[in-house]
């Protein structure tokens, strides 16, 4: 049986934030009224967060926290403008 390693706090809470984004943006793209693009959305969040999967160093995650979340806003205007 392998062990996991156990989080460091900083570790634990980034965790915390990045799994809250996604799914923050999945509550998000349920909104989207094309069903098509919809599910383009879909694919596209579930790719790039398994694209940066592989990240260790804090400070990129937090980079990359940053951008998803400029992302999220930028997808909730457009919504709210479709509307």
């Amino acid at each position: 049986m392998v062990k996991k390693e156990a989080l460091s706090l900083s570790r634990f809470m980034l965790r915390t934030q990045v799994l809250k984004l996604y799914r923050d943006i999945f509550r998000l793209i349920k909104n989207v009224p094309d069903k098509s693009y919809r599910e383009q959305l879909k694919e596209w969040a579930r790719h790039d967060f398994k694209a940066n999967k592989h990240h260790t160093d804090e400070m990129a995650i937090k980079m990359l926290l940053t951008k998803g979340k400029m992302t999220y806003d930028e997808v909730h205007q457009a919504i709210d403008m479709s509307k």
